[in-house]
């Protein structure tokens, strides 16, 4: 009867909290001694089969079946107003106890935040890719776990470089002589360059990367005047952009969504783009024929890839440190770790869920970025001027690579956004 009993109230807690991991449910339901967990996410969808609603309903199930004791609330907000949802309730002394989102250096440096080592199994935290965990440091202190990876690769139209009997290249020499020919055979973008105000920060690293620079140097501090970065901006603008390989649009005035629906469309050759471009190439009718590369550097040697990455955070307010870190701990098993990954083309933050997956050939198409995970250079989200930095970038870099433009002096202009404003 004992054992009929436990089984009853497992299934009743799981049958109950079906609503309230899909972040409808109240407090109200909750047996004693029932802890919530409240969870706000990003979306990472874009239809509604692919909504991310649903993996958290699947995590947050599993987990409170596992654990009756601990009920779990999940909100999903489209990625251009979760950050504005959780700053209102932190505003309103409402702070989540997990938030998935871009960023968490402001928070960390308030002291909002549990730190990783309070809340992970140890061998939770050394699980994780070691460039994504060095990322989500501040002052050598981990607060941000890495929840999704994605970088840059070069998209190639297969097609037109078979016609133009091309090879991807893979140095800035090889890559002028391909957008040259495939200029010649009337290709609108041989090399699409979308610098304009969408994600410039994003294309702008990728290419500073190449050309032996970055935004930060060994020390970790920014080093946006460097003389590499000036080089690289001055190649593009006096090669790329003057010789009209980059297509009839100047890259400060071209778009990610348009550039990668040029490339949809058969009328750029080229462009980089995230892993995420290969779903969006699936799921439209153009299919057109790609394949991928690591971006050309300026001397063929490998460099650093531009890698992205989404975060969790844990807040302290609600105090409820055992059972976030027990949450956590369930989140990055390898099962849903990959899980994410493959539904949304991204790649796995933890080294088990990496290497099975480079192991496995239907995940061959990630294979590129999962090569990439351990000399990835992400953006130095640390710094809590980073937002104003990224700001400044998409609005200014296009400049510095435009007819007379002066990759010196915008340069110079980005970097006055990394001092304090207080």
């Amino acid at each position: 009867m004992r054992r009929r009993a436990r089984i009853m109230m497992t299934m009743a807690a799981a049958l109950g909290l079906t609503v309230g991991a899909s972040g409808c449910g109240t407090d109200s339901g909750a047996t004693s001694g029932t802890t919530t967990l409240t969870v706000v996410a990003t979306n990472y969808g874009d239809s509604v089969h692919k909504n991310s609603v649903g993996y958290w309903d699947r995590v947050g199930l599993a987990f409170q079946a596992a654990h009756p004791d601990i009920r779990v609330e999940t909100k999903v907000y489209p990625a251009d107003t979760v950050d504005a949802k959780v700053a209102e309730l932190i505003k309103q002394g409402k702070a989540p106890d997990v938030v998935q989102t871009d960023s968490y250096a402001e928070y960390a440096a308030k002291g909002l935040l549990y730190r990783a080592d309070e809340l992970l199994s140890i061998s939770v935290q050394g699980g994780f890719v070691p460039s994504l965990a060095e990322a989500g440091q501040v002052r050598r202190v981990q607060y941000g776990l890495p929840f999704t990876a994605s970088t840059r690769l070069l998209y190639y139209n297969k097609d037109l470089f078979t016609q133009a009997g091309l090879k991807p290249p893979s140095t800035w020499q090889e890559l002028v002589v391909d957008a040259r020919v495939l200029k010649a055979m009337g290709v609108k973008y041989p090399i699409a360059v979308p610098l304009g105000p969408e994600e410039a920060e994003a294309e702008t690293l990728t290419w500073l990367l190449a050309g032996g620079g970055g935004y930060t140097d060994q020390t970790g501090g920014y080093a946006l005047t460097s003389a590499e970065n000036v080089s690289t901006l001055e190649w593009l603008r006096s090669t790329l952009v003057a010789d009209g390989l980059t297509g009839p649009t100047l890259p400060g005035k071209l778009g990610r969504d348009q550039a990668l629906g040029a490339f949809m469309d058969g009328k750029a050759a080229m462009v980089n783009a995230p892993l995420s471009l290969m779903r969006q190439i699936e799921d439209s009718t153009q299919n057109v024929s790609y394949g991928t590369v690591p971006l050309p550097s300026r001397t063929g040697r490998t460099v650093p890839t531009m890698g992205t990455a989404d975060w969790t955070i844990a807040f302290r307010q609600a105090g409820h440190r055992e059972e976030t870190g027990e949450f956590l701990d369930f989140l990055y098993g390898d099962k849903y770790v990959t899980q994410q990954a493959a539904e949304y083309q991204l790649l796995p933050v933890t080294t088990s869920a990496s290497t099975a997956m480079r192991q496995d050939k239907q995940y061959r198409k990630l294979w590129n970025g999962l090569d990439a995970l351990d000399n990835m250079d992400l953006y130095p989200l640390s710094e809590t001027s980073w937002s104003r930095v990224a700001a400044a970038i998409r609005s200014q870099i296009g400049k510095a690579v435009a007819p007379g433009g002066d990759p010196q002096a915008v340069l110079s202009s980005i970097a006055k956004a990394t001092r304090s404003t207080s």
